[in-house]
């Protein structure tokens, strides 16, 4: 049965990885090294209470974050949140071409970023699903990076944690442009999955599942793709400009007009069997899509 470590301060990441005492007690710049210790139990889970980002450049080995293994044999960033859990599921050597960002969600507190934080979507993101960065781009980052580190080595004062913040922010729409540009530059690999994710919702509300289940949420059409439903939804949007639950409601409501206009039946049991739970609901969405209640669309025709 897996050990469950719980990280809840910089100092304790620094103790993990036996590396030198972090210098600022709130965020820490990690550059890979073959000092780091990264010979974990293969039975030790990390529950990280830090924002972790990390460049990975030619790493050998395996790491597990959420359902999936990601090979870190070329470059690539990946985020994380507090609460996450990771794992290291094999022998891993450092890469000395990478680094990390450790930081503490009371370092953000006072200012808007620890709301607009949420906003950015790829801390939800499964670890195959790292952003891949250009040589360009990489040093874009890391003179951010030398921005962060330089205010942390240098003397505290009033100035030095708002500059500290701007900064990750600035790292953080940094890789959000870069997002944008992978899934741009992966259009016909998207188009493969939009396809499937239609395929998905005509085989499931084809079968019983949605009386049995309800409506499938985010996750469960991210598991069924075998991908983070924040991932999914993020790709439809860019793709089709419609997000994973806005489809899930067209889909839905292109088969109650069906429903409507070729059946009797009433429209709290349509809306039942297309896994609603309160049929109010079921009318709010369809007035909201088709513009018109369900029972004045039966009545059109």
């Amino acid at each position: 049965m897996s050990n469950i470590l719980d990280i809840k301060s910089i100092s304790e990441i620094h103790r993990l990885l036996d590396i030198d005492k972090p210098v600022h007690p709130l965020i820490s710049v990690v550059k890979h090294s073959k000092a780091m210790n990264l010979d974990f139990d293969k039975n030790l889970r990390v529950n990280n209470h830090m924002y972790f980002i990390s460049l990975k450049e030619n790493i050998q080995g395996v790491f597990k974050y959420g359902r999936t293994s990601y090979d870190f044999q070329e470059g690539s960033l990946v985020f994380m949140r507090p609460g996450q859990v990771t794992s290291n599921i094999d022998n891993s050597e450092p890469d000395l071409g990478g680094w990390s960002i450790f930081f503490h969600p009371d370092l953000i507190r006072p200012y808007s970023l620890a709301d607009s934080i949420q906003q950015y979507p790829f801390f939800d993101y499964d670890s195959n699903e790292a952003l891949h960065i250009s040589e360009k781009e990489k040093q874009a980052l890391a003179e951010i990076i030398q921005k962060i580190e330089s205010e942390i080595h240098q003397n505290i004062d009033e100035h030095t944690q708002e500059i500290i913040v701007h900064n990750i922010e600035s790292l953080l729409k940094y890789s959000q442009r870069y997002f944008d540009r992978q899934f741009l530059t992966r259009k016909n690999h998207n188009k493969d999955f939009v396809t499937k994710f239609e395929k998905y919702l005509h085989s499931y509300f084809d079968s019983s599942l949605p009386l049995e289940k309800g409506i499938p949420s985010i996750k469960e059409c991210g598991i069924a793709l075998q991908m983070s439903g924040k991932y999914l939804s993020d790709l439809l949007k860019k793709e089709t400009g419609k997000s994973l639950t806005e489809h899930i409601h067209l889909h839905i409501v292109e088969i109650a007009k069906n429903k409507l206009l070729n059946s009797n039946d009433p429209i709290r049991q349509i809306a039942f069997r297309l896994g609603f739970e309160h049929p109010q609901h079921f009318s709010k969405i369809f007035k909201s899509n088709a513009g018109i209640s369900p029972k004045a669309y039966r009545n059109l025709n």
